[in-house]
């Protein structure tokens, strides 16, 4: 068979479906998958073969554009209160520079089943197209359906489709617990990062870790949760690790903090105590998977909803940046009830069919 994934051009999207692709190549398929801007990157690291489908696309400039154009909807989703309407007008935008794109590497491609996630409706409206079987694949912790619906209007009209059709299936990754019951096929979350793993915490061996991540897209909203642990820091009886850093931290550092770029923080995971982050669909199911708890910053877009769905789970809390504390750090590290719960989640996940399985069944 020759599958096509198609991702929207950012690289939190494209690598929760790197597990599903690989395991279509390793049962002798031909895969290719169909982005742009950021997410080439991502493909190529992880020699998938990648299609630029969208050449000199910015995901910024869209962005930029959204907000100037409408304004009270961009100010709602910096707060990540705007539910489905900033990423309504945001991803329509995209996925109408994406279409023409995705339609043209079909028709070279041609293959026997398109996958795409939510936000990378193109694909499922160029299957429709073309009569080609069509599988959503989630990777986030809103509902798929929704967002796909709301972001298909400009490339369903771009490409004459009357109405979006449903798809053969919905691969599921993450766990009822989590998101509550959604239809489709489950999949196991298994790592799929960027960067090489290698000992970035030079401490003594023996002390909790603690690793603090941010976004892999900048922009306004995303800033200020790293100053706030490392304020806080010296009073914390652990190492702590951020990843990335974001503009503005002190010149000098407390004794254990230290810093690292792109690491795959996946594989990292299991070796840590617990982890800080911005509220990423792919940071929370990680966190999970490795059975740590998880702080989380609600942030812009989706990261305020994802926030609330890790608090309800019992697995971590939210607050704001302004709100951590050492006590706050200490208690991540020393609350039974939170580990307890993230170690059922790593049970729950590691419970689910691999992405051999799934492959298998598609292909099916």
């Amino acid at each position: 068979m020759r599958v096509l994934f198609v991702s929207a051009p950012l690289l939190g999207h494209v690598l929760p479906l790197v597990p599903l692709a690989e395991a279509f190549r390793r049962a002798g398929h031909e895969v290719l998958v169909a982005t742009a801007a950021d997410a080439l990157t991502a493909g190529r690291a992880l020699k998938l073969p990648v299609s630029d489908v969208a050449p000199g696309f910015s995901f910024g400039r869209t962005a930029r554009r959204m907000m100037l154009r409408h304004p009270l909807t961009a100010r709602a989703e910096l707060a990540g209160t705007a539910g489905t309407r900033g990423v309504a007008l945001l991803f329509g935008a995209v996925n109408e520079r994406l279409v023409d794109g995705v339609a043209s590497l079909t028709d070279r491609f041609r293959p026997d089943l398109v996958v795409y996630e939510p936000l990378a409706v193109a694909g499922a409206v160029v299957a429709a197209r073309r009569g080609i079987p069509a599988v959503r694949h989630e990777n986030n912790l809103f509902d798929g359906a929704v967002l796909a619906a709301v972001t298909a209007g400009p490339a369903l009209r771009r490409h004459r489709v009357e109405a979006l059709p449903e798809p053969v299936t919905a691969v599921q990754i993450a766990p009822p617990e989590l998101v509550g019951e959604r239809g489709g096929t489950p999949m196991r979350h298994l790592p799929a990062t960027v960067g090489k793993l290698s000992e970035p915490f030079p401490g003594p061996a023996g002390r909790p870790r603690i690793v603090v991540s941010r976004s892999t897209v900048d922009g306004p909203g995303s800033g200020g949760l790293m100053r706030a642990v490392v304020a806080v820091a010296a009073d914390v009886p652990a190492d702590i690790l951020l990843v990335r850093p974001e503009p503005g931290l002190p010149a000098r550092l407390p004794g254990n903090v230290f810093t690292t770029g792109w690491v795959p923080l996946d594989a990292l995971m299991p070796t840590l105590a617990a982890v800080v982050h911005h509220g990423g669909a792919g940071t929370v199911l990680g966190a999970l998977a490795a059975g740590i708890p998880q702080l989380v910053v609600p942030g812009p877009g989706d990261r305020r909803h994802n926030a609330g769905v890790v608090e309800r789970s019992g697995a971590g809390w939210a607050m704001s940046a302004a709100a951590i504390t050492a006590d706050q750090l200490h208690r991540l590290l020393s609350d039974y009830g939170l580990r307890t719960t993230a170690g059922r989640f790593r049970t729950s996940i590691a419970a689910r069919p691999h992405p051999d399985e799934v492959a298998a069944l598609l292909t099916a």
